[in-house]
């Protein structure tokens, strides 16, 4: 065979040889920008999803930390109006089927009233997740009454403007520096949902995810993204399970609230309008309405308490406290239904 034509019929194999050589590059490179594609979405919807969870999550938390602050709030007006009441008799604690109600003790709500009215002033600049931290750590009430007095012993509530603010900064930061606490500083990180917030209401975990960026190799990017959705699927789960509990939680609260503040009109108004003042004054009903303010605001302080939230270790998502936020309902429900109404 003459040589021009076998070099020709070499030329013609490795010709269709490089066509199909392009052609697999060609599908491998499609594969691989599908494949690319797929994770973006895939990283898109996993975070747009959880973005999506935790605002409503975040917002319900709040909710409820800024409720607990209000009620907390109101309890000087409540106990300056039974204090007006001469002749009352010593309102003891709450005691019944495993039930435990603090007993009535005017300076302590009126220490706790006082610091939960500054610092529901200032959360209201806070970041979100600030107030909702408090409630999911049941840290409302121990807050608050750090809140109480400044690092002087002068109470806060006493004090006003700048002085009252950094007073406040000072005790959420555990007192002054000089005092061995972490001053206005840490205060101020605290309202700033560094040491609370959303960290304290999901957990370490929650880092891993908005943090996540896909490699440039389309394998590597797929399996970033599953991950990351993975992650989601694990946070999503908790934020559905503290919503409902949280919820719940909330319901219960808003019930209770609603019952006391009826009762606190009402003795408001026997009071303040009626101007009666001596307890041997009162009628039969005008007592059990006395009586019945008393325990509700035992009932609020306590679940105020419950912390909603079990904080875990620094890579692991929090937990739920399903079983406590379960009881403290049980609880409210028997003091309601407990209760004689005489509205």
């Amino acid at each position: 065979m003459p040589l021009p034509l076998i070099i020709g019929g070499i030329a013609a194999v490795a010709g269709v040889a490089g066509v199909g050589t392009g052609i697999h590059g060609g599908v491998k490179m499609k594969e691989a920008n599908d494949t690319m594609k797929l994770a973006q979405s895939k990283q898109e919807r996993a975070v747009a999803l959880f973005n999506k969870k935790n605002d409503e999550t975040t917002t319900l938390m709040d909710d409820i930390g800024t409720q607990e602050l209000e009620i907390l709030s109101s309890f000087d007006d409540f106990s300056d109006i039974i204090e007006k009441i001469q002749g009352r008799p010593e309102f003891k604690a709450y005691k019944r089927g495993g039930i435990n109600l603090p007993e009535y003790e005017a300076e302590e709500l009126k220490k706790i009233s006082a610091g939960a009215g500054l610092l529901l002033g200032g959360v209201g600049g806070a970041a979100a997740g600030t107030a909702g931290g408090f409630a999911a750590a049941g840290a409302t009430t121990s807050a608050v009454m750090a809140l109480g007095t400044a690092s002087t012993g002068t109470a806060i509530s006493t004090l006003t403007g700048a002085a009252a603010t950094n007073a406040t900064l000072a005790a959420l930061g555990g007192g002054s520096i000089a005092a061995g606490g972490g001053g206005m500083a840490l205060g101020t990180a605290v309202l700033g949902g560094a040491t609370l917030g959303v960290g304290l209401l999901v957990g370490g975990i929650i880092f891993n995810v908005t943090g996540c960026k896909l490699s440039n190799k389309a394998g590597e990017a797929y399996l970033q993204a599953k991950r990351t959705e993975n992650e989601v699927n694990t946070i999503v789960a908790y934020f559905n399970e503290l919503t409902e509990a949280a919820t719940a939680f909330k319901e219960s609260l808003t019930k209770v609230e609603s019952i006391y503040r009826k009762y606190l009109n009402i003795i408001n108004h026997i009071v303040n309008f009626n101007g009666k003042t001596q307890w041997e004054d009162f009628t039969e009903k005008e007592k059990l309405a006395t009586e019945n303010v008393i325990l509700l605001a035992g009932l609020m302080y306590t679940m105020c308490q419950v912390k909603l939230v079990l904080k875990q270790g620094a890579d692991e998502i929090n937990k739920v406290n399903k079983d406590a936020v379960d009881d403290v309902i049980g609880d409210a429900n028997v003091v309601l239904n407990d209760i004689t109404d005489v509205a």
